[in-house]
């Protein structure tokens, strides 16, 4: 079994392969060290001080579990094995994990520790591995990948993303990562650093989901509709249309592909400094409206986009 498992999943043709692994170990030790993961492009050396995203060169596992509020195409019937790390490359004022995602918190963790937890997702039935927001310690995620693969860890991995990634942070996920779960966020720069406090979103994250589909292509499942391997869209509309569905959703189609798989989010709700961050021309300090969803998804529709997640 863990033959044929090997040669459906990518990470088992890379990571394991003997003249890759060395390489792609060295690169992500250099990433830490001078780091470019994300669209801060800080270069700090992550080896001596902590970077935008509150960490230096120690992960921290937040929870890990189960989880069966995931897409229908992961979740499945027996859950998605989430692991939530502290710290992110993002600071949105809206953020519903604030408490982890702001914060250091959780417990630490090393390569063999993380390779640990993943195997025990795997025992417990979970279809796949979602590493939740994974990009600012991305560098960290590769020795402990190949550790697991190693010890026999067959299942998909999927990278749950806020979507401000860059290609440092990518190419180390090339040939490891099967299923790419990025956020597209804003369709505007200034919203997005109003909202998440960094610059040009739109570029990086568009360039980001570019590269993500080169490496993976369209969402492919499996006979029972779980995935297996492509590119999962997640768009969160926001009051007032400050997500800019209708441009995110044109950049799908004409750049990305009109088969790519979204889920058109209807969750927003005020947390963490929403209610001190709203204004007149941006309403955060209330839900999002039915009315406001529909028009989301008839833009989403009118682009072109058909695959939608009916979660």
């Amino acid at each position: 079994m863990r033959t044929n498992r090997a040669k459906l999943w990518p990470i088992y043709r890379s990571l394991l392969g003997v003249s890759e692994l060395p390489a792609r170990l060295a690169a992500a030790e250099a990433a830490l060290a001078d780091c470019h993961l994300c669209g801060n492009d800080c270069g700090i050396d992550r080896t001596t001080q902590a970077g935008p995203c509150g960490l230096a060169d120690t992960l921290y596992v937040a929870s890990y579990g189960p989880h069966h509020g995931e897409e229908g195409v992961l979740r499945g019937h027996r859950g998605s094995g989430t692991i939530f790390f502290s710290g992110c490359n993002l600071h949105c004022v809206t953020c519903q994990n604030y408490d982890i995602s702001q914060r250091v918190t959780g417990f630490a963790v090393d390569a063999q520790g993380l390779a640990k937890v993943m195997l025990a997702l795997q025992a417990q039935g979970s279809h796949n591995i979602n590493f939740v927001s994974p990009t600012h310690i991305a560098s960290l995620l590769v020795p402990a990948l190949a550790l697991a693969a190693e010890a026999g860890l067959a299942i998909p991995i999927v990278y749950n993303t806020g979507g401000y990634d860059a290609p440092q942070a990518l190419a180390l996920m090339d040939g490891i990562v099967d299923i790419y779960l990025p956020d597209m966020k804003y369709a505007d720069a200034a919203i997005g650093e109003a909202l998440s406090g960094v610059r040009d979103y739109p570029a990086v994250n568009r360039a980001a989901l570019r590269e993500m589909y080169r490496q993976v292509g369209d969402l492919a499942v499996d006979d029972h509709g779980v995935a297996r391997r492509g590119l999962l869209v997640r768009h969160l509309v926001l009051p007032g249309g400050l997500a800019g569905t209708a441009e995110v959703a044109g950049f799908l189609v004409q750049e990305i592909s009109s088969d790519t798989y979204i889920n058109v989010m209807s969750q927003y709700r005020p947390a963490y400094r929403a209610l001190e961050s709203a204004t007149p021309a941006m309403p955060l300090d209330r839900c999002v409206t039915r009315d406001e969803v529909a028009v989301a998804v008839r833009h989403a529709r009118a682009a072109g986009l058909w695959r939608f997640d009916g979660r």
